[in-house]
């Protein structure tokens, strides 16, 4: 006998709706520890860290000459890496406790310590510039999962073409190759509970990819790729996360709308934040190949406008905070259902 969807008939609640944090920028991707403490990604180049209490500190990132990448081949390219805009986007425990940021702005992906010494750690891969490095996963097994968006910049008009030319990056023994690739725009990683499967966001498919893992002879390999769920969501996913359930939770970025997909696949609309006629007008200009920023800027809610990402937090792992591109707080709410522990909950 099956057992009930917790979130059967759940909404979220907009008049138990709170806030943490002020005046961030661009908290983009969000991670919770147990004792309560939250980091946000943050745009001025670092993350804030923000205490149970509520207390904010911003951590900036210092660049460490000594472990900067080697790819520089001149002075010339290696002040580019110093000034060239940084956008801290998708953020992952290291085993140690310091923090990989995939950095959207500077195309790479560091790691920064809790002080805020950071280095490079991948700019380039197979000879290549990586590209717009969008997200990192930390697995059970001390793996790391990195998605690339694109190679094209700028990255909206990937988006906006719905260019397939994502892909996803492992790093094994300190050695990244990539695991699989064509993918519409691809966004934020997780593994389901036994890291049986990976879900991967496909911005512009619009929809959620889910392939399988196995071992290899090269180490781990990823075959069985089906869309999980509709082939079409209704809007654009950003951000993913698990609940103990195996619920699915995703933020429809732009349409601002928070769904989640049973583990059959069904889709289930928990909160609408959207301006629907914007949304509308959005979502037709991009199934006819004609959208353009304009069309992207006016979709978005008020709540955590474009909202980017999910994450499950607190003591028993049943507050839910929202990341967004344009908020400058994290709304947070009370789940039915804890949230699955990530690789660093202890």
């Amino acid at each position: 006998m099956s057992h009930a969807n917790p979130i059967d008939g759940f909404t979220v609640d907009r008049a138990q709706i709170q806030t943490i944090g002020r005046e961030l920028q661009r908290p983009e991707c969000i991670l919770a520890e147990p004792d309560g403490t939250l980091w946000s990604a943050d745009a001025r180049g670092g993350v804030m860290r923000i205490a149970p209490d509520g207390t904010q500190r911003f951590i900036g990132q210092r660049a460490d000459a000594r472990f900067e990448s080697a790819a520089a081949a001149s002075s010339a390219e290696l002040e580019h890496k110093f000034t060239t805009g940084t956008l801290p986007n998708g953020l992952a425990f290291a085993a140690n406790g310091d923090i990989l940021i995939s950095n959207f702005g500077t195309d790479r992906l560091e790691v920064m310590t809790r002080e805020g010494d950071s280095r490079v750690l991948f700019d380039r891969i197979d000879g290549q510039p990586i590209g717009k490095v969008n997200f990192v996963l930390r697995d059970s097994r001390d793996r790391i999962w990195i998605t690339v968006s694109t190679r094209v910049n700028p990255w909206t008009q990937a988006a906006a073409s719905r260019v397939r030319d994502g892909y996803i990056v492992v790093v094994e023994r300190g050695v990244p190759r990539v695991v699989a690739e064509g993918f519409y725009f691809t966004n934020e990683i997780r593994l389901d509970a036994k890291e049986e499967w990976l879900y991967i966001v496909e911005t512009t498919g619009p929809h959620i990819t889910r392939m399988r893992l196995y071992e290899g002879a090269r180490g781990v390999e990823l075959k069985e790729r089906e869309v999980f769920g509709p082939a079409h969501l209704g809007g654009f996913p950003d951000g993913i996360a698990f609940d103990a359930h195996g619920n699915l939770w995703c933020t429809l970025v732009m349409v601002d709308q928070l769904i989640a997909l049973t583990p059959q696949g069904d889709k289930r609309v928990l909160l609408d934040d959207g301006d629907p006629a914007a949304s509308q007008n959005l979502l037709a200009h991009m199934a006819a190949g004609t959208v353009t920023s304009e069309h992207m800027l006016a979709a978005r809610g008020t709540l955590a406008p474009w909202m980017a990402s999910i994450t499950f937090g607190g003591a028993d792992l049943r507050t839910v905070y929202i990341g967004s591109l344009m908020g400058s707080t994290l709304p947070h709410f009370r789940s039915p259902v804890a949230g699955l522990p990530m690789a660093h909950w202890k």
